[in-house]
């Protein structure tokens, strides 16, 4: 969860996001990320979801509703307007969770390790520990703690996905 560097913006990310997570849930959605950024007199917030299988428009317009009734019921972001941004977690999110792998199976992924080396490979098997690659052929097991940053790459004219 990020915020801008207002002060009370983290405490108020954190407050939306203690307030939102149980209804997210309940529309079985993840809730990735929330941000809060100013935008001249108001503010911009913004609520990444996600799901197994991906996140369709019809679950961004139930969290969007989900949302409002929330932030409505509750005091949370306070009297100073603001533009609700509901959206998908995206590609270019890094990879941090068990989760993100699971959703991301198949994918082709470059993995920054702890030691400083890169590691490029197809996201195989994981689990809540680790993670396996297909390294150019090769099976790489990678355990979550040796990943300092893991991005998705984006490919244009892939002919064998699954």
């Amino acid at each position: 969860m990020s915020s801008s560097q207002r002060p009370g913006a983290d405490a108020t990310v954190t407050a939306v996001s203690a307030a939102v997570t149980g209804r997210l849930e309940v529309l079985g959605l993840d809730l990735e990320a929330v941000e809060l950024t100013p935008a001249g007199k108001r503010r911009v917030l913004r609520i990444a979801v996600d799901t197994d299988g991906g996140v369709t428009l019809d679950d961004v317009a139930a969290a969007t509703r989900a949302i409002n009734e929330v932030i409505d019921e509750s005091d949370v972001m306070g009297e100073q307007p603001y533009t609700l941004e509901v959206t998908s977690r995206g590609v270019d999110r890094p990879l941090t969770l068990p989760r993100h792998w699971r959703r991301n199976r198949s994918r082709l992924v470059k993995v920054t390790l702890a030691d400083g080396s890169v590691v490029t490979g197809r996201i195989g098997e994981s689990d809540d520990a680790q993670v396996t690659l297909d390294v150019e052929g090769a099976d790489r097991v990678v355990p979550y703690s040796d990943v300092k940053k893991a991005l998705v790459q984006i490919e244009f004219n892939r002919k064998d996905r699954d």
